[in-house]
């Protein structure tokens, strides 16, 4: 089994910050691309992030120049930082994560259990 716990969601006013983590633990023999999903009430779930194990990030054009993902392999943790947040941000956000386990060859994406950010005017 694998899981992963988020961490660092709340409430914060526009224009203010907030870092999300997530750490996965269980029988993990590797983790490939990680990265950070939202789902506001009435909507989608969007990509927010997504960070290879290599490093490479993606973004979302919305979130582009105020959110950062990065990653600490050995802990098998991501982060998601947050600046100049908009009311538009909030959501839901969740954390995934592509985990090789121990004794299967493939791998399989995984699921946070979400974090509520909300961002008030």
């Amino acid at each position: 089994q694998v899981q992963l716990v988020e961490s660092g969601g709340g409430l914060v006013q526009a224009g203010g910050s907030l870092r999300l983590s997530c750490a996965a633990s269980g029988s993990i023999f590797s983790i490939g691309t990680m990265g950070w999903y939202r789902q506001a009430p009435g909507k989608q779930r969007e990509l927010v992030a997504t960070i290879t194990d290599g490093g490479s990030a993606n973004y979302a054009d919305s979130v582009k120049g105020r959110f950062t993902i990065s990653r600490v392999n050995f802990k098998n943790t991501v982060y998601l930082q947050m600046n100049s947040l908009k009311p538009e941000d909030t959501a839901v956000y969740y954390c995934n994560a592509n985990v090789l386990r121990r004794g299967i060859p493939y791998s399989v994406a995984y699921w946070g259990q979400g974090t509520q950010v909300t961002v008030s005017l």
